[in-house]
């Protein structure tokens, strides 16, 4: 209640001017420590202490002391300028990224490659704590209506949205099965051929499950679904083990034990090419911290898509996180 008073009918000035007269044991000298008339103090002394709606001095013989009113205020004063200088330390550590917290969601995909960047931030930015939000294209459309998040990686940009963006890399939707599958040696494989195999899927609402029944639409190919599984590394198993067939990202193939028993297989009309975006809704207002990510992560990408001397890229796999991932305090998969 006493801070609700002050700061809905008093001004910040006339706290200040408060301060000082008891600082400096006098209206005179507080004025002039303030660069202000004596009259001009006395006023705002006089306003505040309406706001108050109690007398904030009283004068005994020549002396004039605080009432318990003015006391009160003092204390309150003391309060409300302790907050404020924290506030402003923070803000300034804030403008210098020494503390503060992202947050990130991506679509599961995106995990081979966003940690590698979140290493390398936490590295040049120690004070910043990230919370790393791991779902499907229908969970991040999720997240970004509710805007729980910061920014957003994701593989398709919603329709009904509007969203800031901006492309990240390149990727690609193959056709993958077991080395030993009949068809992996093959040449132009018609897409029809598909119809015939068992398919093992992603969850409906993920983007490559999207993108692919796109294709499959414009074509009038209808797939066989055995499974539908949460995640990319779960299919892969499922493939090498002979099961099935699925389409998945060339990045999903890139640091997992299975990729030595998986193929592409050639199939027309395949790869599917698209893009992976970072975006955020178009009228949200980055953070200073947040800004700071979206341009690191534009430039970051491109070193982590450039090829290694083995042939492959500078993925990362779920047991291959960084040793400095210690900054991410929370990764979810949804």
């Amino acid at each position: 209640m006493r801070e609700e008073l002050i700061l809905n009918q008093a001004t910040l000035n006339q706290l200040k001017i408060f301060d000082a007269v008891i600082r400096y044991g006098s209206f005179n000298r507080a004025a002039k420590e303030l660069f202000l008339s004596q009259p001009a103090i006395s006023v705002q002394i006089k306003q505040l202490s309406e706001s108050v709606g109690l007398p904030l001095f009283e004068k005994v013989g020549k002396r004039q002391s605080l009432t318990e009113a003015g006391q009160e205020l003092l204390a309150t004063c003391q309060e409300i300028f302790d907050s404020m200088a924290r506030f402003e330390k923070k803000l300034a550590n804030l403008k210098l990224l020494k503390q503060g917290k992202l947050r990130l969601a991506a679509f599961s995909t995106a995990k081979y490659i966003i940690p590698l960047t979140l290493g390398q931030f936490c590295q040049l930015y120690p004070g910043i704590d990230i919370s790393l939000q791991l779902t499907n294209h229908s969970g991040i459309v999720d997240r970004m209506t509710s805007n729980l998040d910061d920014l957003y990686i994701m593989s398709q940009m919603p329709e009904d949205l509007d969203v800031n963006f901006h492309p990240l890399f390149e990727d690609s939707l193959v056709v993958v099965a077991s080395v030993n599958h009949p068809l992996a040696k093959e040449k132009n494989i018609p897409m029809e051929r598909l119809a015939s195999e068992l398919f093992i899927m992603r969850e409906p609402g993920s983007g490559s499950r999207c993108a692919l029944q796109k294709l499959l639409d414009e074509h009038g190919v209808a797939l066989k679904v055995k499974l539908e599984l949460g995640s990319n590394e779960a299919i892969q198993q499922v493939i090498a083990d002979g099961l099935g067939i699925s389409i998945l990202s060339r990045h999903s193939l890139m640091s997992e034990p299975t990729n030595f028993v998986l193929t592409t297989l050639d199939v027309e009309h395949f790869p599917i090419q698209h893009n992976w975006y970072i975006a955020y809704p178009a009228r949200k207002q980055l953070s200073i911290i947040a800004r700071t990510y979206f341009e690191y992560l534009l430039d970051a990408v491109k070193q982590f898509m450039a090829p290694s001397a083995s042939g492959g890229y500078g993925c990362v796999s779920d047991n291959n996180l960084p040793s400095n991932y210690c900054n991410i305090i929370s990764v979810r998969v949804a």
